[in-house]
């Protein structure tokens, strides 16, 4: 298939409206598509070839106009495409816009979302841990927007344990944790996610040479 215009888009999209009883118009002023049914508020759908900060401008200025705004695109392609499809009508939701989707192949029109008031539902779990990392995350060791490697309050208590076993050498657990204060040193220690540390006897832990190396980097 070759590259994709908005006018594709404006058939399938006409002919879904149709179906539901509206009557259709193109280019009312600046909206791609208006729809109309029995006098009530009209339904506006704004095409696009893809996603674009754009689109989603062009939607939410509608939305002066009626609380009906869609967006409609091309159908995704490939796992990458529903990823990034599925995030933009998270987006849309947030937005109260509806999304659609065409399928050039055949004409076929899939709602995704229906223009409605957002209500973001809060995690309760999500919030307890985010605040649990900021509580126990020693100082700011981090800039924000950096990519890569994060000090996490985990790897901290990791560098805690390592100090520890660096400068007294193998120690039992409960040693570890009465020494640095890290209550779960056993388990870190037993996990061993870094890679950091290895067990050398019953309940006694020591560095691992990766362990040595990357503490005192």
């Amino acid at each position: 298939m070759g590259r994709v215009a908005e006018t594709d888009l404006y058939a399938p999209v006409k002919a879904w409206l149709e179906a539901l009883g509206y009557e259709v118009k193109a280019e009312i002023g600046p909206v791609d598509v208006m729809a109309v049914r029995d006098g009530g508020d009209p339904v506006v759908v704004e095409l696009k070839a893809g996603f674009s900060l754009t689109l989603l401008q062009q939607a939410v200025a509608r939305q002066a106009v009626t609380d009906n705004v869609y967006v409609a695109v091309p159908r995704w392609a490939g796992r990458a495409g529903w990823r990034a499809f599925k995030g933009n009508v998270g987006l849309c939701k947030r937005l109260g816009l509806g999304v659609l989707s065409v399928r050039l192949a055949d004409g076929a029109v899939q709602v995704h979302a229906d223009p409605s008031e957002f209500r973001p539902r809060k995690s309760k779990v999500r919030r307890d841990r985010l605040l649990s990392e900021f509580a126990r995350r020693e100082g700011d060791p981090n800039l924000g927007g950096v990519r890569g490697q994060v000090m996490t309050a985990y790897k901290q208590d990791c560098a805690r344990i390592a100090a520890h076993l660096a400068a007294h050498g193998p120690a039992k657990g409960a040693e570890i944790a009465k020494a640095t204060g890290v209550a779960k040193a056993t388990r870190m220690m037993y996990l061993n996610h870094l890679g950091w540390f290895a067990r050398v006897d019953t309940g006694l832990y020591d560095l691992t040479d990766k362990g040595r190396v990357e503490h005192s980097a």
